[in-house]
């Protein structure tokens, strides 16, 4: 996962697995589920295997997985 070559520069797509995940379409960066912000994928550290989406933080992952209160 750290060492990822052929970034296009724009928004890649990616399948999430447990520990890794699969790049489908070469980017630069993935789009936050919560924030909308733009992740780098050398940041990305944080997403949902069953929602196969990215988050910004813990403290997005945190809000977006938590129970509806």
């Amino acid at each position: 996962m750290l060492t990822r070559s052929g970034n296009s520069g724009g928004e890649a797509r990616l399948r999430y697995g447990d520990n890794d995940y699969d790049i489908l379409s070469p980017g630069s960066f993935v789009t936050c589920a919560v924030t909308g912000r733009p992740i780098p994928l050398g940041a990305l550290r944080y997403w949902s295997v069953d929602l196969q989406e990215a988050y910004w933080d813990a403290e997005a992952a945190a809000h977006r997985l938590s129970p509806a209160q």
